[in-house]
């Protein structure tokens, strides 16, 4: 089994630490990917993190981490979780378990984040943890939980 662990980030994600950290907190990407890079070291797992604003780029990265036979993905798709059926349908095309990832819980802001394409597929979901919801999710790969 693959230790490749792919963590795909979608629009604004870039901007964390900046962007409304009253929703999001103030840990940038950067300090995240850190973060896990740390403890997939510790888990013997190896990370591949990306972001993207583009859509397209985020479906093109999934059938990649496919044809890698990633162990797993980590994907927070960010605004695209509540639009983008071709997420969707990516997800449902692939193999590889993709763990739905949020830093806020949708569920408790806007009715239109609500919904969760990416939900309908992903293996599992980690929301509402702030940057730590990325460590659970990593957590359950290394477990084997997905």
């Amino acid at each position: 089994m693959s230790n490749l662990v792919y963590v795909l980030n979608g629009p604004n994600l870039n901007l964390l630490g900046l962007r409304e950290p009253e929703i999001y907190g103030s840990t940038t990407l950067d300090e995240i990917a850190g973060m896990l890079e740390d403890r997939a070291s510790e888990l013997g797992l190896t990370i591949d993190m990306r972001q993207t604003n583009h859509e397209g780029m985020l479906v093109d990265w999934l059938h990649e981490a496919n044809a890698n036979q990633a162990r797993a993905v980590l994907l927070n798709a960010a605004a695209y979780t509540h639009t983008s059926i071709a997420l969707l349908d990516a997800i449902k095309a692939i193999t590889v378990p993709v763990i739905e990832v949020h830093l806020s819980d949708p569920k408790t802001r806007e009715a239109f984040r609500h919904l969760s394409y990416v939900g309908m597929a992903a293996a599992a979901t980690v929301e509402g943890l702030g940057p730590q919801s990325y460590l659970v999710a990593l957590e359950k790969v290394a477990r084997g939980e997905v």
